[in-house]
């Protein structure tokens, strides 16, 4: 099952062996109100972060009186922003509570943010004097006990969990599950505080309208008797027509009707929506970078390769002297490479053999190669034959940070090895990547070692982050000083 197991299912070890519910005290805390609860602990820590700083500026400043409107708009203001970042994303959700990781990711990033805003929109960090103090002593004490603060939500989130402790939210099951089935439900609804107090069999589709208005009946008659929150309706979506029906008998009631989808078509309602126009839609597959990523990433390319060519200007164009003056041919070697989504481009790479193949049959460089030049040689070894991708940055064809793209004789061969190499162009290839700073360089002599670098680069693609792409680009001149398997 469900909405409920599929989050929690980690602790569901744990709950088993916690207290009876019926015996254990239950906290004043509702499932349903966690989100609310973290937002509120945000804001007061953030006020309580104002107050201490203003209070350290006083101490250290040996003054009786600060500004202390200043302050605590300053709170005000980074609070709001720093909630409305991380509502936007999610962070709020109890399941996301319990990632500790990824919430002092997404607070850190959230609160340089906020700050930086903030402080834009009011010249805060500019401003002489005390108040400036005050500013990066709230930021640094801001951020310790918004990261303490995560650790203490989670703690208590997960001890709700285990011991059973949320407040009772009282509701009436209607399944059509077997006994057997829908115990499990009842079950993860008990480790979230809800309480089931009543139980009704939905009948067979097609069972007519009198049974269903009798079970209707009897439904509505339970819960005029009793103290309930919600209905949950578990049922196969299948067979919606009937529920429809059903769901309009209980009508009458003043209480939320919540369905719990089960089935094959429960997959299918898994999936987020979105609308086209007027029309609700279900995303079965999202892009592996949003708009909002794609401008972000695109930003950095034009940034990054703007500024490395601006500033490298002088030394490329020394390699192109020394390139000239060691063989014949041109300065730069140019290849059909596959690209994003498999469209074809052309890579730019400074010339580093006495060849240029570009066709169905591309030898990779091996040790020894005679077909290296000498100037060659050390331009492989570190990697500056790779500069001229710069410009293919520029033009859209690559990123810096993404798969290395191969020949094309290659990637039709590591195609038919590997079912899921293609997935490697839903992104646009990079001039560095997640696998090169592991060390996969070079030639790839066996089915392990493509295998190996298409791991990494789906493991990228699946989590990219602007953070990894900028990790990535940290790490790659500390991997090119090291030179493992550089040919």
């Amino acid at each position: 099952m469900n909405f409920v197991s599929r989050h929690f299912a980690d602790l569901n070890d744990t709950a088993s062996v916690g207290p009876d519910p019926a015996a254990s005290q239950k906290w004043p805390l509702r499932y349903d109100s966690i989100e609310y609860v973290a937002v509120c602990a945000d804001v007061a820590t953030l006020v309580f972060a104002s107050a201490i700083s203003t209070l350290a500026s006083e101490l250290h400043n040996g003054r009786a009186e600060g500004d202390w409107a200043s302050a605590f708009g300053l709170a005000l203001g980074s609070a709001i922003g720093l909630v409305w970042l991380l509502k936007a994303h999610g962070l709020y959700q109890p399941f996301e509570l319990l990632v500790l990781r990824n919430q002092i990711r997404g607070v850190c990033i959230a609160w340089t943010s906020s700050l930086l805003l903030i402080w834009a929109l009011h010249g805060f960090a500019v401003r002489p004097g005390p108040s400036q103090e005050v500013g990066l002593l709230f930021a640094v004490f801001g951020l310790g006990l918004l990261i303490a603060e995560r650790w203490g939500v989670r703690a208590l989130l997960v001890r709700c969990l285990s011991g059973r402790k949320f407040a009772g939210t009282n509701i009436v099951l209607i399944t059509d599950q077997p006994l057997s089935e829908y115990a499990g439900l009842s079950q993860s609804l008990a480790i979230l505080g809800f309480s089931v107090t009543g139980r009704f069999s939905l009948p067979s589709t097609g069972s007519g309208l009198a049974w269903r208005k009798r079970l209707s009946a009897r439904v509505i008659e339970h819960i005029r008797n009793s103290n309930i929150d919600q209905v949950v309706v578990e049922a196969n979506p299948d067979r919606w027509p009937d529920l429809r029906a059903f769901v309009a008998d209980l009508g009458v009631l003043p209480f939320p009707i919540i369905l719990v989808p089960v089935g094959a078509a429960s997959d299918l309602l898994r999936h987020p929506t979105r609308r086209i126009g007027g029309v609700v839609c279900i995303e079965l597959q999202h892009g592996p970078l949003s708009a909002i990523a794609n401008a972000k990433k695109r930003t950095i390319d034009l940034i990054g390769a703007g500024l490395a060519l601006i500033v490298l200007a002088p030394f490329i164009g020394l390699l192109a002297i020394a390139i000239k003056l060691d063989s014949r041919g041109p300065v730069l070697f140019k290849q059909q490479r596959c690209g994003f989504n498999g469209r074809n481009f052309t890579i730019r790479k400074f010339r580093t053999m006495h060849v240029m193949e570009d066709g169905p049959i591309v030898v990779q460089a091996r040790p020894a190669d005679h077909r290296v030049t000498r100037v060659g040689k050390w331009l492989r070894r570190t990697s500056l034959d790779e500069l001229p991708q710069l410009l293919n940055v520029l033009d859209g064809s690559m990123s810096l940070v993404g798969p290395r793209p191969h020949a094309l004789a290659h990637d039709g061969q590591f195609n038919s090895l590997l079912r899921n190499y293609a997935f490697r162009r839903r992104v646009k290839p990079g001039l560095t990547g997640w696998a090169q700073i592991h060390g996969c360089r070079g030639p790839t002599p066996d089915p392990a070692a493509i295998e190996r670098r298409v791991e990494y680069d789906l493991w990228y693609i699946n989590n990219w982050s602007l953070h990894l792409d900028l990790a990535i680009l940290l790490r790659t001149p500390f991997e090119v000083l090291r030179g493992r398997n550089a040919v």
